[in-house]
């Protein structure tokens, strides 16, 4: 098995990623009324080229709020514009 091939992210445009962001924060209960923004950064060297700025998140809600954001940068890198 090609091991890079297992972890590598799937690209995904910014509407695609912002739609998983929210339907992940819609299934916690904390998270329900966390906003945010999708941002598109400078790749790294771990391959991300994006992240999120968050809004009005309650303080008992920012770890899982961080976890799911977390989890989800690391299946998702940014599709380059075509």
């Amino acid at each position: 098995m090609d091991i890079e091939a297992y972890f590598a992210k799937t690209p995904a445009t910014i509407e695609e990623i912002k739609a998983r962001v929210a339907a992940a924060f819609g299934r916690h209960p904390l998270c329900r009324d966390v906003r945010f923004d999708i941002v598109s950064t400078p790749r790294t060297g771990k391959g991300a080229n994006w992240t999120i700025s968050m809004q009005s998140v309650a303080p008992d809600a920012l770890w899982e709020a961080s976890d799911i954001v977390s989890d989800i940068q690391e299946a998702y890198v940014l599709a380059n514009a075509a």
